[in-house]
Parts: C-alpha cells; structure tokens; sequence
C-alpha cells in the first residue's frame, strides 16, 4: 500500500492565540491546522510540511528562538490529560511527549537557549509546569495564582530574552514573575500588584532588554511591568482604548510596540510617550490574534479570528493579504463539469471557489447568518447552485458571485443535497426531512415539477444519470432510492441498517457504490437492486465520502479515520493511502482530468492530493 503524494494545504485555525509565528531560519511560517502545524515556506512555491502529533485540536504553538524546536499543546473536551508534542523542527520527527495537564494546555514558551520550555495549563488545570528539554521530563511545576482559585486563569506565558531561568505568565485576574531554583527544582513566584485595577489579559511580550513586559487586557489598553523590580508601571493609554480589547503584541528592535485589537486594527506606538507611529489604513478581517515578527521586523504576519493571513510592511503599514481560508466546517466541495481548474467549496461561512494549482480564492460568497450546505455548478458552467440552511436554494454568477435567483421554503429543515440535469433545465434537490424535489429551470423562473416523498431521513446526496432519467439519492434513514424521473416514481430501493451518507453512479451506470456509518463499501446493482458486495474500507468511524475516477477503474473514499483511501474498482483492494489529516474528512471530489483527489475537514481545511499516475 503506497502513500499518496500530499500537494498542498489550505487552512489556517486563527483562533489559536498567538498560533503564527515566524522561523529564526525567516523563510518558513508556522501555524496550526485542526490537529496539525504547517511548516509553510514564505517564498516560491510555499512547500508545505505537516506535523501531525494525535487527533486533538492544536490549541497553542511555539517556536524555539533557535528554530530547533517547535511544540503544539492540545485541547479535549473530556476531563483527561493532554499531551504536548516536541518535534525536530529540521528532521520533522517527534522528539518527547509531555502529558501533565488535563483537558487544555493554553500556551507554551521556550527559553532563549533552548533549555526549558513552559507549559500553561487552562481553566480545568490552571498550573504551570517546565519541561526539561534534554531529558524530556518535567523540572518543576506550580500554581497560576497563590490562592489557587478557579477564577484565576492564565492566558499566556513568555520567557525572558536573555535569561533561561525566569519568565512571565498573565491571565484573568493575575500577574507573576516566576524564577527557576536550578538546585532545588522549584519555581519561586513574585505576585504583581495592581493596587485598586482589576484588569484581566490577553497576551504579554517582554522587551528585549528584559526591562519591561507588557501585557494586552480585556479592556483594550495595556499594562507596563517593571521586571528588575517586579512592580506595576504604568496603564496605557489614557484614552482611546482599542475596541474589543488587545488581543496580540509584539516588540520590535527599535523599540516600537505593535499592538493588535479585536476590531482588526494594529497600530505601532511608543511605549514611552504611548505615541502612536502608524496604523493599518482598513481593519483586517476579524480580531488578530497573531503578530509574527520576520527577522529584526522589517515584515510582520498577522493572523486573524477569521482564518486570513496578513503581510504588514513595517516602514509604511501597508496590508496585503497572504492567505485565506474557511474558519468553519467545511461541507462539501465540487469541480465544473470536464474543468479540474478551479473547484468550490461550501462551509458555515459561505460559498468560496478556488484555483487548483495555485491554491487562491478567486471569489467568494456568502449570506448573513447563514450556513450554505452544499454547493453545485451547473453543466454550463455558467451558475452556482447552492443549499442553505434556512430552507433556500441560491444560485451566483461564479465570476462575480452576483444573485441570480433564489427559491425560498424549498425544503424543511434545510436544503442539503443537490444534482443538476446535464441538461442544465432540471435541478433535483433533497432536504433534512427526506423530500426530494425536481425544479424546472427556465430564463426568468424556477417551477416545482414534483416532489417525491419516500425517505424519513435527511437526503446526503443526490446523482444523477447521464440521461436524465433517472437520480439515486442516499439518506439517513437507511435506504438509497433509484427515481425514474419522467414518472416520479422510485424503480428501486435499497435497505442495510447503515446511516448512507454517499453514492455514485460507476460511469456505465450499471452498479452504484454505497458509504455510511457501517464502514463499508457497497456495489449494488441497478436493474434489481441487489447488493453484489460489500467489505470494510475503514476501521474506525464512519465514511463520509465517496467518489469514482472518470475512467471508472477506481474509487476513492474518506471519513471520520482522516484517510483517503484509493482502491481498484474490480479488485476491492486499497493501493493508495494519503493520512496527516487535520481533522475529520467530510468531503472529497477526484478531479475530472484525474490528477487530483481534493478532501475538505470539519476543521476548515483543504487538501488537495495528487493522484496516481496510470490509475
């Protein structure tokens, strides 16, 4: 069994605080994707290297200064410990595992020499804890606040710049300088007072002298610590707080401060006279929750809630966007019919499509406050047709994303499957209540031709023949149905106690395939319905997608093991398996011309996998 080539990867989970940052080698960025970090090269082609540590969430990432190492921490949803993974920046290996605190780690910081690395632990386990970075084991460990209170959470964690044994932690509702004893394996804690203000933080950088921390609050201005004497300094600004709260920060070495709010603004100030020296001409897209630093400053990265990523020029603040990606789950993608160009995808956060190669969004549309469920082109090519969550089918120009029409109340409980006549003058549509609709298409209206009421379960897919006779659509109920469309009648029915979730037609349309929740792989017949063969393609979760190679010699499927699978249509065996990913596979589509297979998560992800050649 071979792997699969991985191409590229588009994602980004922005709201993991301070998850971008910059490698000390200033070609490389780093950041998190569901269960997975990215090691993305700047310039070129962007190479992209995935470490995988387990199946949780990432939900902090740091960087050695030296760039020798980089750690990601976890968050579960279960009260168990969670693990912190080490790895070889260089040689992309696992080097130690630390598990110590339970359910979250909420950020990591490694000492300027590379010697320990700090771990904070989150609202179920708010303790810290070194890590001995040579012997993989942990030094010593402590308390976020003094009276252990539950109240007192922290938020982040930064060592000082010239110093191994001394570091930083803030959070809600406390402060602490926290020292090494070497010799006796203890951390000794110095509370920071803020007499009569209650401010809770965000984030905190030290300046490069070791004089200074300052740390970002909740209420959108920024507290200045005095780290040789441990005391509070000052609160600033006096006025003008930034909105939503400061939500990043980062020094640079002529001094200036960079400061990020919740509202998408970062401005650079003094943090002498609190002066501010520039700002971003336009709010970003969401609250940046990331300022990454490359080499002494003269490029910042921002990356924002949202999952976009900024390029910020230092002498004139001018903003250009990096990169973009799906910040919710992503349920389905689909490529134009005979184009494997461009592809669209479609999530909580809209419709986006993209081109292939050059892994770019070329448009992107989307409803407020609702959730398109699946997306389709029409054979010309010429619509977008999409289902949305509040029961309406929206069709867009895909150049310009502009409406075209809209048929409202289509479907109760959602419009969730769709297949286009490959005529373009039919459009078959399913919904969450087991409806299966045929709408007439025409130049200025859409008409109701007839609505088939068999399934009791959400319909997952729909396809349809190449004559436009005949559809088969999957549900959950546990049957898959052949319609004869110039009836509107079913020819056939299929039962297995399964939730189906896919099904395609093989290309002479003679036998359909069949995925669900049985982890098993169905060849049915079409003529009598008669299932010919089923075997188990995955050992854990259900299948989530399916689909067949144009050619019809193979098929591919994925689901909820985080692997694409390959396999030879007449042999049933697997010889091709692409793994790594980030994050649940809800979707995949092999392109028409058969050189890749494209997978979406529930992460927001999207990967795109080059297929065998000569398969």
């Amino acid at each position: 069994m071979a792997a699969l080539a991985l191409e590229s990867v588009i994602g980004f989970n922005g709201k993991v605080p301070g998850g971008l940052s910059v490698h000390a080698n200033k070609e490389q960025l780093i950041y998190p994707v569901g269960c997975a970090v990215v090691l993305e090269g700047i310039a070129g082609k962007k190479k992209q290297q995935l470490l995988v540590g387990d199946n949780n969430t990432v939900s902090c990432v740091a960087t050695s200064k030296s760039g020798r190492f980089v750690a990601s921490g976890t968050i579960i949803t279960q009260d168990l410990k969670v693990e912190i993974v080490l790895w070889d920046a260089k040689e992309l290996k696992e080097k130690f595992r630390f598990k110590l605190h339970k359910v979250e780690v909420r950020a990591l910081a490694f000492s300027p020499n590379d010697k320990y690395l700090v771990s904070l632990g989150g609202q179920d386990d708010p303790s810290v804890v070194v890590w001995d970075l040579e012997t993989g084991a942990a030094f010593c460990g402590g308390a976020v606040s003094a009276g252990g209170s539950a109240l007192c959470i922290g938020n982040d964690v930064k060592f000082f710049n010239n110093k191994d044994t001394s570091f930083v932690t803030a959070g809600n509702a406390t402060i602490r300088v926290w020292d090494i004893d070497v010799a006796t394996h203890k951390l000794k804690p110095v509370d920071v007072i803020l007499g009569s203000l209650r401010r809770d933080t965000n984030c905190l950088v030290i300046s490069p002298d070791d004089e200074n921390a300052y740390l970002g609050t909740k209420t959108g201005d920024v507290l200045t610590i005095n780290l040789r004497n441990r005391i509070f300094k000052a609160v600033s600004p006096e006025k003008g707080r930034c909105e939503n709260g400061v939500t990043a920060l980062a020094i640079v070495r002529t001094g200036q401060l960079l400061v990020a709010s919740g509202a998408g603004v970062v401005i650079k100030v003094n943090p002498t006279t609190w002066k501010t020296e520039s700002q971003t001409a336009k709010p970003l897209f969401g609250a940046v929750t990331s300022l990454a630093l490359r080499g002494d400053g003269h490029e910042i990265y921002a990356g924002t809630s949202c999952s976009q990523i900024y390029r910020i020029n230092f002498s004139d603040f001018n903003t250009e966007l990096r990169s973009v990606s799906h910040y919710g789950p992503i349920s389905q993608v689909c490529f134009p019919t005979k184009i494997s160009d461009l592809f669209a995808t479609c999530a909580t956060d809209g419709i986006r499509v993209w081109d292939t190669t050059l892994n770019k969004e070329l448009l992107r549309i989307s409803v407020p406050n609702k959730t398109c469920m699946c997306v389709v082109f029409s054979p010309d090519g010429k619509l977008i047709v999409s289902g949305w969550d509040d029961s309406a089918i929206r069709a867009f120009t895909p150049q310009t994303g502009k409406l075209v029409f809209e048929i409202f109340d289509a479907h109760q409980d959602g419009a969730t499957a769709l297949a286009f006549a490959h005529n373009g003058q039919r459009l078959v549509s399913g919904g969450g209540a087991g409806l299966v609709r045929v709408w007439k298409l025409g130049a200025d209206k859409q008409t109701l031709e007839c609505g088939m009421k068999e399934h009791k379960g959400r319909i997952n897919e729909i396809r349809m023949k190449k004559n436009d006779t005949e559809c088969v659509s999957a549900s959950a109920d546990g049957s898959v149905i052949i319609w004869d469309l110039k009836r509107f009648v079913r020819n056939q029915i299929l039962f297995a106690n399964t939730i189906f979730r896919q099904t395609c037609y093989r290309p002479d349309e003679a036998q359909v395939l069949t995925v669900g929740s049985d982890r098993k792989v169905g060849y049915w017949e079409v003529f009598d319905g008669s299932l010919i063969r089923e075997f188990d393609v995955s050992v854990a979760g259900c299948v989530t997608s399916l689909d067949i190679a144009a050619d019809g010699n193979t098929f591919a499927t994925a689901g909820e093991d985080r692997l694409v699978k390959l396999y030879g249509y007449g042999s049933g065996i697997c010889n091709f398996v692409g793994s790594n990913h980030s994050g649940n596979i809800s979707h995949l589509r092999i392109c028409p011309n058969q050189r890749f297979i494209v997978c979406v998560t529930t992460d927001g992800a999207i990967f795109r996998w080059a297929y065998p050649p000569g398969k």
